[in-house]
């Protein structure tokens, strides 16, 4: 792993494979941070694949909340910058791919393939994402932590592979509240519902088909509204890439070619 400084806060990030093949970026999803894509690593080491912890998750730094999306969006431009990178394939799950969007509507020229993964233009209300901010700043991380399973995984997957599950929740659990609430309050800020049409990159939207947070009809709208954009739909709950990493490796591979 390394660490770059932008503006006196430190990204953790990490490069894996050669030099001269094609960049792809992983974005984390909310209470995970660059190791929730160690399943896809060995799958997906013909790529020059490039991790990172989010702002307030894994190693990154944590500064004060609240942030937005542009701020989340403009961590992943300031990474490219530091890398000397000009354009990236870019693959982000739930809040990732909502930090996606950002980048694909506003840094066009940044993106050649776009990959949404368990996600939305608008992902739930904004009243719900700043309750829980003020949830988890008040009491912690153990109310998310303790309910994180049903909205992650499927309820076969969790009785199947309780300790890889249980591992992911503790890392949850050890998330920084202040980081948590403060992306829960980029989330409540984040809508695309007026703008997803503008994404023109060839674009790769997959769905947990038992996903509750981010569903199916959240998909077939942004496959509608975006041109150029194809949808695979996965038995899988909301971290798909886990439930179903051989399934999701194979998808993203297929896209990239």
């Amino acid at each position: 792993m390394a660490r770059f400084e932008k503006n006196g806060i430190q990204t953790n990030y990490e490069v894996l494979g050669g030099l001269s093949s094609s960049p792809l970026v992983l974005s984390n999803s909310l209470g995970t941070d660059h190791t929730m894509w160690d399943l896809q690593v060995p799958k997906l080491n013909q790529f020059r694949l490039i991790r990172y912890d989010t702002l307030g998750h894994g190693l990154s730094d944590v500064p004060e909340g609240p942030y937005t999306i542009e701020q989340l969006g403009n961590q992943v431009i300031d990474l490219l910058d530091h890398l000397e990178i000009d354009r990236v394939n870019f693959c982000g799950l739930s809040m990732g791919g909502v930090i996606g969007q950002w980048l694909a509507i506003n840094h066009s020229n940044r993106i050649d393939k776009l990959i949404l993964a368990n996600t939305a233009p608008k992902i739930g209300a904004s009243v719900a994402w700043l309750d829980r901010a003020k949830l988890v700043r008040s009491v912690g991380m153990d109310p998310v932590a303790d309910s994180a399973s049903a909205r992650w995984f499927t309820h076969q997957f969790f009785e199947s592979q309780k300790g890889q599950c249980s591992y992911l929740v503790e890392r949850l659990r050890a998330t920084n509240a202040e980081g948590y609430a403060a992306c829960c309050e980029a989330l409540a800020g984040a809508d695309f519902l007026q703008n997803i049409h503008k994404i023109q990159a060839e674009t790769l939207i997959i769905a947990g088909t038992e996903d509750p947070v981010t569903t199916i009809s959240d998909a077939l709208f942004m496959v509608k509204m975006i041109p150029n954009s194809s949808l695979v739909q996965i038995n899988a709950s909301h971290i798909s890439n886990v439930e179903k990493p051989e399934q999701f490796s194979d998808a993203l591979t297929h896209f990239l070619g």
